[in-house]
């Protein structure tokens, strides 16, 4: 039988915030103040990468998973230039 909570343990940031602080102090902690766009675009190309790594490990439902969180935040970009061009 294998232990529910097995794995690796993740170390404290080292600044001493939490990892459950709120998202903004996250943010203004790695110095990438910005908007919901910003934050699109951030998350779009980190999912990409992410998608990458599931793919080169054969992790075929995680990397399917992540691709959809891709396509989702791509798309958002599209809607939200396109609104700004208008």
């Amino acid at each position: 039988m294998s232990k529910a909570a097995g794995g690796r343990k993740r170390k404290a940031k080292a600044s001493g915030k939490r990892r459950d602080s709120p998202p903004e102090e996250r943010t203004i902690e790695r110095g990438e103040e910005g908007g919901p766009d910003e934050a699109v675009a951030f998350i779009a190309e980190t999912v990409a990468e992410l998608v990458k790594l599931a793919e080169r490990h054969r992790l075929e439902v995680l990397s399917h998973l992540l691709g959809m969180a891709q396509l989702e935040a791509e798309e958002r970009l599209r809607t939200r230039s396109k609104r700004k061009l208008s």
